[in-house]
């Protein structure tokens, strides 16, 4: 099916379409499925990602279709052959679209949705350079959103603004949670201003109000994603990581995020309840600290797919999330190699509405 371009105005907004928040009901996931070397260094580090992934991708495919972007007829093979008897194949799509790289959180379409009505889906293709040009090529990932809306088969709407979807949190009810770190970097859009940047986020995006945090934690190459730090799980309801220890470089910065939330008020003047989750012990390999995070879940149809990391606080990450959704299965995934990627598992995913 072929996609058609969205009139450039009225905005989505006015034309009723708001971002509804990841536990909506999804009619699929997308990936880009990792294969550049260099992203994952090191002897079979990539294909010890290539299997934790998996395995994610088949608890995922229980409860929704998935679709994986691969290179060629070959890469497509080797990746079909990592879910033989181990997810369905009917619930797997896979796509010849080349990609530079696996973060289809950051590259893939954005989805927006309104009720009833003509074009109930619309998805957005924000600019993409690769979080502020560090990691040149990044042309094939910007095609994907608009091939993803040609699959589809629905409209597409250009934004002329840079935005990652990792950057961005929602609950669906008018609140954006983002950071400064990263929204006000000026690598990304210099030439916004802070309120010209949250009136793009709620032409775009339906939301009323943006609330700011601080910074992200070490490691984050994407200069302070709030998918590594906090998570709306409710329209009311956020968890946050915390760092008890105060030589760890990434207790006060989590601190004052914390901070920042309990002074934070919804739309009609409720303050935000706040979850805590644990950070795990530091990770650094070949001297490089990695931004290893529980915050980096997944929340699909039926299940809420968890990075561990082989540590003690794993467990403890679990159960807290469980609590938050007890209607979804919390499945842990062995994440030690695939954050060698410098991200986990939201940040390779991208969900699609159901209309």
């Amino acid at each position: 099916m072929t996609s058609t371009a969205a009139p450039a105005f009225p905005t989505p907004a006015a034309r009723g379409y708001r971002m509804p928040p990841e536990w909506a009901p999804h009619q699929a996931t997308w990936f880009s499925w990792p294969q550049n070397p260099e992203t994952w260094p090191g002897e079979g580090v990539l294909e010890a990602a290539e299997r934790s992934l998996a395995a994610a991708v088949a608890a995922l495919s229980e409860g929704e279709l998935v679709h994986i972007n691969v290179l060629d007829e070959r890469h497509e093979r080797h990746v079909a052959g990592l879910f033989e008897g181990k997810a369905d194949p009917a619930r797997l799509r896979l796509h010849r679209w080349p990609t530079n790289d696996a973060w289809c959180r950051d590259h893939g379409a954005i989805f927006v949705t309104r009720p009833g009505g003509e074009a109930p889906l619309l998805a957005l293709d924000f600019g993409y350079n690769a979080w502020g040009g560090k990691y040149p090529p990044f042309d094939l990932d910007n095609e994907i959103p608009q091939r993803m809306a040609g699959e589809l088969g629905v409209p597409f709407r250009t934004v002329d603004m840079i935005l990652e979807g990792g950057s961005i949190e929602v609950n669906g009810a008018g609140t954006l949670l983002t950071t400064e770190q990263c929204l006000l970097h000026p690598n990304r859009n210099p030439q916004l201003s802070r309120g010209e940047i949250e009136q793009r986020l709620r032409d775009n995006l339906g939301v009323e109000q943006v609330l700011w945090l601080g910074d992200g934690i070490l490691g984050d190459d994407t200069d302070g994603h709030i998918d590594d730090i906090t998570r709306f799980v409710a329209e009311d309801t956020v968890v946050t990581v915390m760092e008890p220890d105060p030589a760890e470089g990434n207790h006060q910065p989590l601190r004052e995020n914390r901070q920042r939330l309990a002074a934070m008020r919804l739309p009609d003047g409720r303050p935000l309840r706040v979850v805590e989750l644990p950070m795990p012990p530091p990770l650094v390999r070949r001297g490089e600290r990695l931004p290893a995070s529980y915050a980096n879940f997944y929340i699909g149809n039926r299940v809420v797919l968890l990075p561990v990391f082989g540590c003690a606080q794993d467990e403890e990450a679990a159960a807290t999330l469980a609590r938050c959704f007890p209607g979804r299965r919390v499945v842990p995934v062995d994440a030690f190699d695939i954050v060698v990627g410098l991200g986990t598992l939201h940040c390779l995913s991208q969900q699609v509405p159901a209309a």
